[in-house]
C-alpha cells in the first residue's frame, strides 16, 4: 500500500503530499481563462470539467465545443475512437491550480494549456512507455494563439517549450468508448486515477459523442 501512495504524491501538489487523494469530477461552468488566445477561446465550452481533492481544485479542463474527427459514416454508426482525432487537432485547455507532474514524471507549471491531440510514435524509447498511445500534448496559452490544426512536429516543439526543450508535456487519454462515459474518477490502478466525460465530436455535417478519460493523477510505473 505504501508503493502505491508514493506514485499518487508525485502526481498532486505539494499541500495535498500527506494524505490519500480523495478524487471528485463534476461538470460546471468556469469562466475561461483571460490567459486563452481569443481564437481558442471561441471554441471552447464554458461547462467544463473540475477535478478536485476534497474541496480542492486540480484541475480545470475545457473541452472544445464540437471536437472535429475524420471518420465515415459507417464509423460513426458504429462508434468512433481517439484514433479518428487528427493529429494537432485543439481538443481543449486545462488551468492547473497548482505544480502538476505529467505521466512522464515531468513537472509543470501552475498556470493555463492548451490541449492538442497526438498519438505515441511506436519506436525507439517510446516503446513501452506507456498503457496507451493516445494523448494530449499540452501549450503554454501563450505559445499557442492559433485555433487550426498544428503540424505533428510544430506541435512537438511548442510543447516541448513547457520543459524547455526536453520533451513534450503529455496528459495521457486512456479508451472510454463504453456506455457508461458519465462523469467520475475511476482508479487505473498503480496508482494513477482518471477523470471520465462524454464529449460531442462532429464529422463532416455527421454529429456523434466519444468518451474521455483524461489522466488526473498518478505516473508512469518504472
Amino acid at each position: 500500500m505504501r508503493c502505491v501512495m508514493a506514485v499518487v504524491v508525485f502526481a498532486l501538489p505539494a499541500h495535498l503530499w500527506a494524505a490519500e487523494p480523495k478524487l471528485s469530477a463534476k461538470v460546471e461552468k468556469a469562466a475561461l481563462p483571460d490567459d486563452l488566445a481569443p481564437a481558442v477561446r471561441k471554441l471552447l465550452d464554458e461547462q467544463a470539467l473540475v477535478v478536485r481533492d476534497s474541496d480542492t481544485e486540480l484541475m480545470t479542463v475545457w473541452f472544445r465545443a464540437a471536437i472535429p474527427a475524420k471518420a465515415t459514416e459507417e464509423q460513426v454508426k458504429n462508434g468512433i475512437t481517439y484514433a479518428e482525432i487528427p493529429e494537432g487537432t485543439l481538443v481543449g485547455a486545462v488551468r492547473f491550480t497548482a505544480k502538476f507532474t505529467d505521466y512522464r514524471k515531468q513537472e509543470l507549471a501552475a498556470g493555463v494549456y492548451t490541449l492538442r491531440f497526438a498519438l505515441q510514435p511506436d519506436i525507439g524509447d517510446h516503446t513501452g512507455t506507456s498503457p496507451h498511445p493516445s494523448f494530449c500534448l499540452m501549450c503554454r496559452a501563450k505559445d499557442d494563439k492559433d485555433a487550426a490544426d498544428m503540424e505533428k512536429k510544430k506541435l512537438i516543439e511548442v510543447s516541448s517549450l513547457v520543459n524547455e526543450g526536453r520533451h513534450p508535456a503529455v496528459l495521457l487519454m486512456w479508451p472510454n468508448n463504453g456506455k457508461d462515459a458519465g462523469v467520475k474518477v475511476v482508479s487505473k490502478g498503480d496508482g494513477v486515477y482518471v477523470a471520465t466525460i462524454k464529449r460531442a465530436m462532429i464529422a463532416g455535417e455527421l454529429k456523434t459523442t466519444l468518451g474521455f478519460a483524461v489522466t488526473v493523477a498518478g505516473v508512469r510505473k518504472e
